[in-house]
């Protein structure tokens, strides 16, 4: 049995709970006191300690792990900005919200995750990429537990189109089997690298059934973009309420955004996300004005 190592972190800015459950992220369970985290075909266990974050993982997945949770970034600049950016909002947010970071995920599994979310919610989203996972992903275990890797291009390539309408994704069927198709025909989402974050963001758009909150998606949680700035229902209402906002075309409220928050924007767009979807109800229900 591998040896298991434990990363500890500062829990002021490494807050587990927060960092998996604001929308960036759907293969996580979980379990007991923290969460068991899939990315690809390896596993940790994460979770809130007395203030610290803490993750154990097998001591060959501590770099990906270290990698994966942005460990080795400066979150306190970035929380400092926020809070001095003379926006109310995005400084309460921030303040509330710092423990989140921006997760490093694969950018494949990112994108194909996020063709799945779609006009979808979040636990009929993690209950399709777990059967995907499931049916053509390899057998692990960790903990005793058991867990599916994510399965390669070349394995979902091969599959037929009712195999995807079969586990739930409806329309979004062929958008994952072309993806796959794609994939498995030469294209790499790590050979976009190179590209600016427009160009990149151009380049996705062009893929069958990615559209702009897709791609945005994509290059932010994926690609790790920090100008990048996913405009959905949450940041439409933060964008109307609290910065007295006129755009109705969530592209344009996407650039509006980016255009006053440069690369700082990705990280903002979590706190303001997150407060405006989980943190505001909390305030509300404990009677915070």
């Amino acid at each position: 049995m591998e040896k298991i190592v434990k990363i500890v972190s500062d829990g002021e800015y490494f807050n587990v709970t927060d960092t998996l459950c604001c929308g960036q992220v759907f293969r996580f369970v979980p379990h007991e006191n923290g969460y068991f985290i899939n990315s690809l075909d390896k596993r940790a266990f994460a979770y809130d300690e007395r203030g610290k974050g803490v993750i154990e993982c097998n001591a060959s997945d501590e770099e990906y792990f270290y990698n994966y949770f942005d460990l080795s970034r400066d979150y306190k600049k970035i929380v400092y900005a926020a809070e001095n950016s003379g926006f109310p909002v995005l400084a309460h947010s921030a303040t509330l919200g710092k423990g989140i970071r921006i997760l490093c995920q694969n950018e494949e599994e990112a994108l194909i995750s996020f063709i799945v979310s779609q006009n979808n919610n979040i636990p009929r989203i993690k209950g399709i990429i777990e059967r995907l996972c499931k049916a053509l992903g390899d057998k692990k275990e960790f903990y005793g537990e058991e867990f599916y890797s994510f399965p390669t291009a070349e394995k979902m390539a091969e599959m037929p189109l009712d195999f995807y309408s079969g586990i739930g994704l409806g329309y979004r069927a062929e958008y994952i089997k072309g993806v796959a198709e794609k994939i498995v025909g030469g294209w790499s989402a790590s050979s976009l690298k190179t590209l600016s974050s427009a160009e990149l963001r151009k380049e996705l758009i062009g893929i069958k059934g990615v559209g702009p909150k897709v791609a945005d998606c994509a290059v932010l949680f994926g690609f790790h973009r920090s100008d990048g700035f996913p405009a959905d229902t949450w940041i439409e209402k933060v964008y109307k309420e609290d910065f007295n906002g006129t755009l109705t075309d969530r592209k344009k409220i996407s650039e509006y955004f980016t255009g006053m928050f440069g690369e700082n924007s990705g990280y903002f767009q979590q706190y303001l996300f997150y407060y405006k979807r989980t943190l505001e109800k909390k305030e509300e229900k404990a009677g915070i004005e």
